[in-house]
């Protein structure tokens, strides 16, 4: 059945991305976002067959038990992995692309109260860390990394690092977003503060110089006098 591959698709993940993971029994026992994903399988089955109530009754019982709230009415694909998954809430007009990567306490959240699509669309191969918000109803393309406890509020193109708040692109086609490094991102704040300090040297050198032209004029003068 497709549930099953489904459901075989989301472990494997977690074995591949989490060093911790020691094999898919452990995984399926263990892994409270394998759990949510599971119980999403079967809310959004009910969800887009008009079974709403039970499907958010359900949804509400797996937010208690993994801490995981994920909206029946969410799209997500294939090989997704939610890494320790607390705190962790997806909005029900999210649509998540295959092999994506989600850690706890992230946001696909929206940004109003109108009706429609209102929350993010999140491509392949993405890595969202943890404490990240992607807020509002635009794209997120594909081998995109975004920064831990980034809010991200406009669309980002494919293959790009985001970090900050807001979300800045700081590094764009470079590297894969499966390497699942959250540590080695470039700081743009840090950056812009040490082209200031660059900025400063040059300017103290340069008035040196002035000083130091000034001074002998200074002698000149007082020699002519």
């Amino acid at each position: 059945m497709e549930f099953f591959r489904d459901v075989r698709g989301d472990i494997r993940a977690a074995v591949d991305r989490d060093p911790a993971a020691r094999n898919a029994l452990e995984v399926l026992l263990c892994y409270p976002g394998v759990w949510a994903l599971i119980f999403h399988k079967i809310t959004h089955f009910l969800h887009t067959h008009k079974i709403k109530f039970i499907a958010r009754v359900i949804s509400q019982i797996a937010r208690f038990l993994t801490g995981v709230e994920i909206h029946p009415g969410a799209t997500i694909g294939q090989r997704c992995f939610i890494d320790h998954g607390m705190a962790v809430v997806i909005g029900e007009t999210t649509e998540i692309g295959d092999d994506v990567t989600i850690y706890q306490g992230v946001t696909l959240g929206g940004t109003g109260k109108h009706c429609g699509k209102r929350h993010p669309t999140i491509g392949n191969h993405v890595v969202i860390s943890a404490g990240a918000k992607v807020l509002g109803p635009f794209k997120v393309g594909n081998d995109v990394k975004i920064g831990s406890g980034s809010v991200v509020l406009k669309p980002i193109p494919d293959g790009c690092t985001v970090v900050g708040i807001p979300g800045r692109i700081v590094r764009q086609k470079n590297k894969s977003a499966d390497e699942l490094d959250q540590v080695d991102l470039p700081d743009p704040f840090v950056n812009e503060l040490k082209d200031i300090r660059k900025a400063i040297r040059k300017l103290e050198k340069e008035v040196g110089v002035l000083k130091e032209e000034n001074r002998h004029l200074k002698e000149e003068n007082d020699e002519n006098i």
